[in-house]
């Protein structure tokens, strides 16, 4: 089986002239074996010639320019054309005329430039080669003359339409090639975004907070340890992130899933966002990825209250069904935010303010009044994740001025 491979491998990478060069001899030495000689097309009545030299050089004429009908397919059909021409007037009649509807047919797929022009000398040609067979006597009916133009016709159409196959073939394959393209760009720079942004936003803001607290030197110092072990878990997700994208890398790769909503909770909290965290039920064996958006979902709402709604009540309800598991992750308003240093967490209330792309205001800022939406890619991204699994997702403010994110994911559709 692996001979049978390799040769076909090599048999491939071989110019295509020699690759079409077998069925030119094939069909050259079919013609000249004594059972085949006389079998071939015959126009008129002409009486068929036994076959001397003349007949050799006219078979070869036929069949021989098969071989660049690739390469070269105008010049092929046409001495392809030119001998099947001399195979009527010398009455060889031979098989190689079969030559003249493959040749059509590799025109009519691989001839590029010129093709009407290509279409009309045949054309031309073939009303020159009949008028001069009648002229000889052949007293072919106009019927036969007719039927015989539409083969020839046909078998050009039928090359121009596996030429119009193969261009639509490679436009699709194109345009396929082109959206995994998009779409892996777009899976690695959201998979980029929900990594980096939340474990970045959380240090800018305890890197802000520390500024404040020059004066308790203990808090200062357990500021610094947050700051450096969020910065630590962002190397440990990029290295995961990393690993998952490279396809050399055979270890199976952790992704987040409920188990680790704790972890980011406690970790948004150390940033100075007091956050309450309700889980109901258990999830089911097969919730991986639908547990893996719901994690998105509730890093991307922590990562914007942390920007938009620095010191506002956090409170993250996940609730895990038979069917779906459903996140709802709430700010209160404006009214409810810490309005002093070091209310819910080590953080001064009310800072990071600023776009989500942007870099964090002084501290007593708000950034949208107690919202947690931003303004990026971030909102979307959970869009498209929580819709790729069939679920429904939406983010707004809420009448008392805080922010709501909702969604819903199915679990039937999230294997």
């Amino acid at each position: 089986m692996l001979d049978l491979r390799r040769a076909k491998d090599l048999w491939q990478r071989c110019d295509v002239t020699v690759r079409d060069l077998p069925l030119a001899l094939l069909l050259t030495v079919l013609s000249l074996l004594p059972g085949f000689q006389g079998h071939g097309t015959q126009i008129g009545e002409f009486p068929s010639r036994p076959y001397d030299l003349v007949a050799v050089a006219v078979i070869a004429l036929e069949a021989m320019p098969l071989a660049v009908r690739r390469r070269w397919p105008g010049w092929s059909v046409a001495l392809v054309a030119l001998g099947f021409a001399l195979d009527q007037f010398f009455a060889c009649h031979a098989l190689a005329g079969i030559a003249l509807p493959i040749a059509l047919v590799s025109a009519g797929a691989h001839v590029r430039r010129r093709r009407p022009l290509t279409i009309v000398l045949l054309s031309v040609a073939y009303v020159v080669f009949i008028a001069a067979l009648q002229g000889l006597g052949a007293n072919e009916t106009p019927l036969d003359i007719a039927l015989l133009y539409l083969a020839l016709a046909l078998s050009w159409a039928i090359g121009a339409w596996l030429r119009s196959t193969r261009a639509a073939e490679a436009e699709r394959r194109r345009h396929v090639a082109e959206a995994t393209r998009v779409a892996e760009r777009t899976r690695i720079a959201r998979e980029l975004h929900d990594v980096v942004t939340h474990h970045v936003t959380a240090m800018v803001v305890q890197a802000e907070a520390a500024r404040y607290m020059t004066a308790a030197p203990e808090r200062l110092d357990t500021t610094l340890t947050a700051v450096t072990d969020t910065g630590r878990r962002a190397i440990a997700d990029l290295r995961n992130l990393l690993d998952l994208l490279n396809p050399d890398h055979d270890a199976e790769v952790r992704t987040p899933s409920a188990a680790d909503l704790p972890a980011l909770a406690e970790q948004t909290r150390q940033a100075g966002q007091p956050v309450e965290l309700v889980q109901e039920g258990e999830p089911s064996r097969s919730s991986g990825a639908a547990e893996f958006v719901a994690y998105r979902v509730v890093q991307e709402a922590l990562t914007n209250a942390l920007k938009y709604a620095h010191g506002s009540r956090t409170v993250v309800h996940v609730r895990y069904g038979e069917k779906e598991i459903s996140v709802a992750v709430s700010t209160d308003g404006p009214s409810t935010a810490a309005g002093s240093p070091g209310e819910g967490g080590p953080g001064p209330a009310g800072s990071s303010g600023g776009s989500e792309h942007g870099p964090a205001g002084p501290p007593g800022r708000r950034g949208s009044s107690g919202s947690l939406g931003g303004s990026g890619r971030g909102l979307a991204g959970l869009r498209e994740r929580v819709g790729a699994l069939g679920g429904e997702f939406s983010a707004g403010p809420q009448p008392d001025g805080g922010f709501l994110v909702r969604a819903r994911i199915p679990l039937e559709s999230a294997s």
